[in-house]
């Protein structure tokens, strides 16, 4: 890892609830919390606590930090929202925390926290 680049992983004891064009497409009471040198925190949540109904993708990037990520899009009706969720299956050792779990863009969704909005400005 990068000297001065860090990331924490942690159970959030949170209520996080993800929307998209008012529908309900997330919502857990399990998330798990990264903090990222740099970046907002992120709530990765349990497969499990998100719609079935997610598109894989061939979409795929790789993080120095995190690993390889896949991504996912949603379809509401007769709209697709590309590569709207992602998550690492085989995370490098460091983040082992958030195998198997997605993550939700904030700025492309409306995700609240114990009941507050996460909208990004």
């Amino acid at each position: 890892m990068a000297t001065g680049h860090k990331i924490t992983i942690a159970p959030a004891a949170a209520h996080v609830e993800i929307k998209l064009d008012g529908q309900t497409i997330a919502e857990s009471d399990r998330p798990v919390r990264l903090d990222e040198t740099g970046l907002p925190a992120r709530y990765y949540i349990p497969r499990d606590d998100v719609r079935a109904d997610l598109l894989p993708t061939s979409h795929k990037t790789t993080c120095p930090y995190k690993g390889e990520a896949s991504y996912w899009s949603v379809q509401l009706g007769d709209k697709v929202y590309d590569n709207i969720v992602w998550g690492y299956q085989t995370p490098i050792p460091e983040a082992a925390g958030i195998t198997g779990l997605l993550c939700f863009y904030p700025d492309r969704v409306d995700m609240t926290v114990h009941g507050l909005d996460q909208a990004v400005s």
